[in-house]
């Protein structure tokens, strides 16, 4: 009998924000444990859709557990339940967000930057770079000490929240309640994959992985299970295509 052997490896990188079980809309509250056990089981499994060059970037942010903490962060719970080598932890640090009286304002998210092959996967260090160079000139026996691209944006990314309310919402806003910024969604494109590469997002939400992707040419697979961000995201689709279509050059024949 003849089986043939079918390739599941299908995307050069996930890029992801799963709920966090902290009660927004779009999630059901789960008790820790199950909780724990549900995120080990979906990481799992997009782990092996991965290529063997592969990456995997996860957005996690922090929940309290009762009698234990009050901002635990996801990533001290969910780090080693990715199947993958874990090559770093990039704090994303935001100005905006929950004011407190009796703790300190919680001003971070962290992204988990998994790879298959640790001595093989893609970092476009030079699309990345933070351009505000303090010194671009500076010098030392006549030779830039600089990379005149700009420096390496380190592991503390600051990045603005998409944020709500009168007079602060940000531009890109949309109905969704957690929306990721395109200023990160970009960096992690442009800093692990490349053109043409195709892209996982198993939690779509509004859509931000599917814009940038098509933005920066990186093909995108997402999927979402609330009906109404599911057309927030083919909105957003729709435009950014008609955008990108209104900025291809016309060629006139001679």
């Amino acid at each position: 009998m003849y089986t043939e052997k079918i390739n599941l490896q299908l995307f050069d990188a996930v890029i992801t924000s799963p709920p966090y079980n902290i009660g927004k809309e779009y999630e059901d509250v789960k008790p820790l444990k199950e909780y724990v056990e549900w995120s080990s089981d979906w990481l799992n499994n997009v782990s092996k859709l991965i290529n063997p060059c592969g990456t995997l970037l996860l957005n996690l942010g922090y929940i309290p557990i009762e009698d234990k903490g009050h901002a635990i962060p996801l990533s001290y719970l969910l780090w080693d339940k990715v199947p993958l080598y874990l090559n770093q932890e990039i704090v994303w640090n935001y100005s905006a967000g929950v004011a407190c009286k009796n703790f300190l304002s919680p001003r971070n998210e962290k992204v988990l930057w998994y790879v298959k092959d640790k001595t093989n996967y893609t970092f476009n260090l030079d699309l990345i770079r933070d351009q505000n160079v303090k010194y671009p000139n500076s010098k030392r026996k006549g030779k830039l000490r600089v990379n005149t691209l700009g420096k390496n944006p380190s592991d503390v990314w600051e990045i603005a929240k998409v944020t709500t309310g009168y007079n602060r919402s940000s531009n890109e806003r949309t109905p969704h309640p957690c929306q990721f910024p395109i200023d990160l969604i970009d960096r992690l494109i442009l800093g692990f994959t490349n053109e043409s590469d195709i892209v996982l997002d198993p939690f779509i939400g509004s859509g931000t992985t599917f814009d940038s992707c098509i933005r920066n040419n990186r093909y995108c697979v997402g999927f979402e299970i609330k009906s109404d961000y599911c057309e927030i995201a083919k909105n957003r689709i729709k435009d950014i295509i008609e955008t990108k279509q209104q900025l291809i050059p016309i060629k006139y024949k001679a």
